[in-house]
């Protein structure tokens, strides 16, 4: 049963991954029927509903990840906020995945404010200044975090679970602020992202080169080299006309901000919340998205962009 189990998980990643999602939900649900408790196989689906906008679905499957994922706040003590009354409560936020996972995620701060909560917000020390004016504390992740003590802790991604959020009532964007450069216009690019993401050959371009068609309708500025923290990248991207990026933080920190931003996603393993089949986000309505049609095809893209660009 083992051996047909690990190649049911296999099916359905393979056809999640190529957003064939009928495929996924009935290679996981099938793995399921085998050891209907398997946490990792729950998030999956869990994702495979997130990315078809499923969320009422989705968001509780998907909370099944911290069985499989545990956190270093999960060795406080502190006991994880599961619907509680907040009023007059302290709760920490703590931060999974990737930095613009926590941008994204962010936006509910605000919110555990307004229903009474003493928030801290968790994050990782580039987001420290960024994330001041959101009104909650702010505390910087590092592996000696001095943890303060509250009443309870939440992940930040069971933050949207928690709000029962739905494509309808996600919280709106731009959310963040932060001083801006004196107006440059131009257009920024990232063409590469973490190294170390487990699809980063899939999302990033293999070479800037790629983009150099664009520069015939526009000044291309060079983002891809950080300069300070994110708070000055948002300076930054603030003072130009428009930023173009692969799946990276700059664009959840463009959206979060409400920068114009082009994203370049791939025909393959795209991420859950870019869905599928649209080329606008319901997270952020800055953005817009160009898709590969093929895999690997980014020329197609760059000159999909190239023929949106104004003359």
């Amino acid at each position: 049963m083992s051996n047909e189990f690990a190649a049911l998980i296999e099916r359905g990643n393979a056809a999640r991954y190529a957003g064939d999602f009928a495929g996924a939900e009935a290679a996981y649900r099938g793995a399921l029927a085998m050891k209907p408790d398997n946490a990792p196989v729950q998030s999956a689906l869990g994702l495979n509903a997130l990315a078809q906008g499923r969320y009422a679905e989705g968001w509780p499957l998907y909370e099944q990840r911290r069985h499989a994922q545990p956190l270093p706040i999960e060795r406080a003590g502190i006991p994880e906020w599961r619907d509680e009354a907040l009023a007059g409560k302290s709760l920490i936020v703590w931060p999974e995945q990737g930095l613009g996972d926590e941008i994204q995620m962010a936006r509910y701060a605000p919110l555990l404010r307004i229903i009474g909560a003493g928030v801290v917000l968790v994050c990782s020390p580039p987001l420290v200044e960024l994330f001041r004016p959101l009104g909650v504390r702010i505390a910087a992740l590092a592996d000696d975090t001095a943890l303060p003590r509250t009443d309870f802790y939440c992940r930040n991604f069971s933050l949207p679970a928690r709000f029962n959020t739905t494509l309808e009532s996600i919280p709106a964007a731009p959310y963040l602020a932060a001083p801006s450069e004196t107006r440059t216009g131009g257009v920024g690019i990232v063409w590469r992202g973490n190294p170390a993401h487990p699809n980063d050959a899939g999302r990033s371009l293999p070479s800037a080169d790629l983009l150099t068609p664009l520069a015939a309708k526009a000044r291309l500025i060079d983002l891809q080299t950080p300069r300070g923290d994110f708070r000055d990248t948002a300076a930054r991207v603030q003072a130009l006309d428009l930023v173009i990026t692969v799946d990276t933080a700059m664009a959840h920190l463009c959206g979060a901000l409400g920068v114009r931003c082009w994203v370049m996603l791939p025909a393959e393993r795209c991420d859950w919340r870019w869905m599928t089949g649209r080329d606008d986000s319901p997270w952020y309505p800055s953005l817009r998205l160009f898709r590969q049609t093929t895999p690997g095809d980014w020329a197609g893209v760059v000159d999909r962009m190239l023929e949106a660009l104004p003359a």
